[in-house]
């Protein structure tokens, strides 16, 4: 049955049920495992969240009242590590093998021809609709920072994040390899130019297994020594690869004590760390915890790129071991990564897409840690965003409504009849036809 929205700014949203990991309210259990959810009532007024209460409700005083019928009300996702400037160039520049080399030579060869302003803008405008559709509140993506292109797209990041402001917090990230703070020590400090003038983050791609040379160690000191420097955190895509040599994550860490960096780091893939043996795995994640770095896995561009030979099915999973990670004290988070383009075909930015996909690739489920946490109030916090990804009294009443009324049912279904609030009011978007972007493809 459909929820009748409310035609007052003050009114109670009853029997919605509410995970509890992510609400402050009254009357709530003080103690609960994994993802538990709590019937309760949502009084808003003027735009805001004024109270949070568990049902029954007594006496709810003035205002409409609408019955929820138990319906799943969960808090804006957070989606902390994305690709807004590769999205959606498949129809041009489609990955020829599924690889992760095919996805590597076919994003340059695309980047050089195509990627001038306009086109970056036209494209993070179009991802940016069905992110917000989808209900996502809060983004960091990274940005393709070498040579011309940083010049070009950081500005357009700017840009896109001013036109966005109160509808998607937006962050940015520098992607680039990290050789180059020694190969290329002019383009280093360009990128630094562009990320501090933006207001971005610092960051960088470790993953390759090259050998660890010393060179490794003294330019990642350089790069925490330049974010010091800048007042900058660092955000790193780390050990993208099958390669047993892949230890690029261990060296962050390292560096990370080595210098005693306060600032927040997040890396993203940590894919090789799943394939250590357990006495190395454990030895990289005590460091890790040590180091405050947290690590995002993005489990659908994994499934896709890793392990991938023609002709044979894939043996593993290509995601980080965040079961692991999360006992140790590790802050683990899942986001979408890219969305089709040669490194995912697929993906719309929709944060149920990432945690129903999530569920099954890295068994969320029969667990009793709060997992939802992984999309909303941790990268939230990574993001240094306070009142993002959680619901509480005083905060705006910024929320996704769903027809789901248990977890179960809320990871069958695509919920493609949610309704998303923003300051207490129904937004009334749809999602953008893709041949909007035909012309980007002629």
């Amino acid at each position: 049955m459909p929820v009748t929205l409310p035609q007052n700014s003050r009114f109670w949203l009853r029997q919605v049920s509410l995970p509890l990991a992510l609400v402050e309210g009254e009357g709530f259990p003080a103690h609960f495992t994994g993802d538990a959810f709590i019937r309760a009532a949502m009084l808003i007024a003027d735009g805001k969240i004024a109270r949070i209460v568990g049902e029954p409700v007594a006496d709810v005083g003035e205002g409409e009242s609408v019955d929820c019928g138990g319906k799943i009300v969960l808090p804006r996702f957070v989606d902390v590590h994305t690709h807004l400037d590769k999205g959606h160039i498949h129809a041009r520049a489609a990955n020829p093998d599924g690889t992760f080399f095919g996805a590597l030579t076919t994003v340059a060869a695309d980047r050089e021809k195509n990627w001038q302003a306009e086109d970056v803008r036209a494209r993070m405008d179009f991802a940016l609709r069905c992110a917000f559709h989808h209900g996502t509140g809060a983004i960091r993506t990274h940005l393709d920072s070498l040579g011309k292109q940083s010049d070009i797209s950081w500005p357009v990041f700017s840009e896109m994040r001013e036109e966005w402001k109160g509808r998607i917090e937006l962050q940015a990230s520098a992607l680039f390899p990290l050789s180059a703070v020694w190969e290329d020590p002019a383009d280093f400090r360009n990128i630094l130019k562009n990320v501090t003038k933006h207001g971005g983050i610092l960051g960088a791609v470790t993953y390759r297994g090259d050998p660890l040379t010393d060179e490794v160690d003294k330019a990642l000191d350089e790069f925490i020594d330049a974010a010091e420097a800048n007042g900058l955190e660092l955000d790193f895509h780390v050990d993208e690869s099958a390669s047993p040599d892949a230890r690029s994550l261990e060296k962050i860490a390292d560096a990370v004590l080595r210098k005693n960096y306060r600032g927040r780091v997040l890396a993203g893939h940590c894919c090789s760390l799943a394939l250590m043996e357990d006495a190395d795995r454990a030895r990289v994640t005590s460091k890790l915890a040590a180091a405050k770095i947290a690590v995002v896995s993005l489990p659908m561009c994994n499934m896709y790129l890793q392990d991938r030979i023609s002709g044979r099915t894939p043996r593993w999973r290509g995601v980080a071991p965040l079961h692991e990670l999360d006992v140790a004290g590790v802050s683990t988070m899942v986001a979408s990564d890219n969305t089709r383009d040669p490194f995912y075909a697929y993906g719309d930015l929709d944060g149920v897409e990432v945690f129903r996909e999530a569920t099954r690739i890295l068994h969320f489920d029969h667990d009793s840690r709060p997992w939802l946490e992984s999309l909303t109030i941790r990268p939230a916090a990574q993001m240094g965003l306070a009142d993002a990804g959680r619901l509480a009294p005083g905060l705006p009443a910024d929320f996704i409504l769903f027809s789901a009324r248990t977890l179960n049912e809320w990871l069958c279904r695509p919920q493609t009849d949610r309704l998303v609030w923003i300051g207490g009011q129904a937004s009334k978007t749809s999602l953008p036809d893709y041949a909007e972007l035909d012309r980007l493809s002629a």
